[in-house]
């Protein structure tokens, strides 16, 4: 298992730095400048500003420049916030993200591994087609329309809920209700389709034949023998997902004025802050490669039949 381990993360390594190569050369290709303000600057200050950030340099040499920084643990400066470096800002705007993402997704787990294996177990009845029928509204319907619906009703209509207005320091359970049940809607539909197609095929299994064969109840042979294997394939998928909802669901996060870090990544890329936009690049492929190990890393303890030598 440690041999594993560490052959992953090397891997991981030449991974991380062919996003990070691509994300650079991107952004640098893109047209504009950091400094393309509605109000024009002399130009003197602009030349400044750009001897400060290396842009008056080669790309290559910015490349290296951004190397050796990163090489440190230095993310850089925000080339449009003044006085805040890029580590600042990833650490006011990931707690909320990831608050977020976090609820939204164990959320998601519960309520659509539930429907998911009612649903199996309902094969062709009217619980089934229920279930179903509830996740193909929710895959088809994207956040951008539940999250106004949600905060129309439940916020202007009935009053009960706040619908904006979230501080960095004030994590409420009531603000961040209506957001997490946006989040999750779409994620609930999705882990449900996953769960009822994975416990169908291990309930047809030669095992779980032999289980019910030798007389154990069926809440045994669910729970204890069926239940294990038909997680497999939502363990897989739970990987990139919540990397993804960690890093900011920039729809949801917009429409509730939540201060995350996915809005701060698309204000980089529109204010062309190349290090903001570099940073979140890196956390996020960060993210993908440990939450893929991990779900590695169960997929062994859930299957017997999975060893890493």
């Amino acid at each position: 298992m440690f041999g594993f381990m560490v052959r992953r993360l090397l891997v991981a390594i030449p991974t991380v730095f062919l996003i990070i190569t691509l994300a650079f050369f991107l952004m640098r290709s893109a047209p504009g400048s950091p400094f393309d303000l509605e109000r024009p600057i002399p130009e003197a200050i602009k030349v400044r500003l750009a001897e400060k950030f290396h842009l008056d340099k080669p790309i290559a040499v910015q490349f290296g420049y951004y190397l050796k920084d990163l090489s440190r643990g230095d993310l850089g400066p925000s080339m449009k916030y003044k006085d805040k470096t890029v580590g600042n800002i990833i650490a006011e705007g990931f707690p909320v993200s990831a608050t977020l993402g976090l609820s939204a997704m164990g959320l998601a787990v519960l309520i659509g591994s539930l429907l998911g294996g009612f649903a199996a177990l309902k094969q062709n009845q009217a619980g089934d087609y229920a279930v179903m029928g509830i996740a193909m509204t929710g895959i088809s319907i994207p956040p951008f329309v539940t999250g106004p619906v949600l905060a129309l009703v439940f916020g202007l209509y009935l009053g009960w809920l706040p619908t904006a207005g979230l501080d960095r320091g004030q994590l409420t359970f009531t603000h961040l209700l209506l957001p997490v049940i946006t989040l999750a809607l779409p994620q609930i539909a999705i882990i449900s389709r996953l769960m009822r197609a994975s416990m169908i095929e291990t309930l047809r299994s030669n095992y779980i034949r032999t289980a019910y064969a030798k007389g154990l109840p069926g809440y045994a042979v669910i729970v204890r023998h069926a239940l294990r294997a038909a997680v497999l394939p939502l363990i897989s998928y739970l990987g990139p997902a919540t990397a993804a909802l960690l890093t900011g669901s920039i729809v949801v996060e917009q429409i509730f004025a939540l201060p995350g870090i996915g809005r701060q990544f698309v204000m980089g890329a529109l204010q062309r802050d190349y290090t903001v936009v570099m940073g979140v690049v890196i956390l996020y492929a960060t993210l993908i490669i440990i939450l893929n190990l991990i779900a590695d890393l169960l997929y062994g303890v859930l299957d017997p039949k999975v060893r890493y030598d």
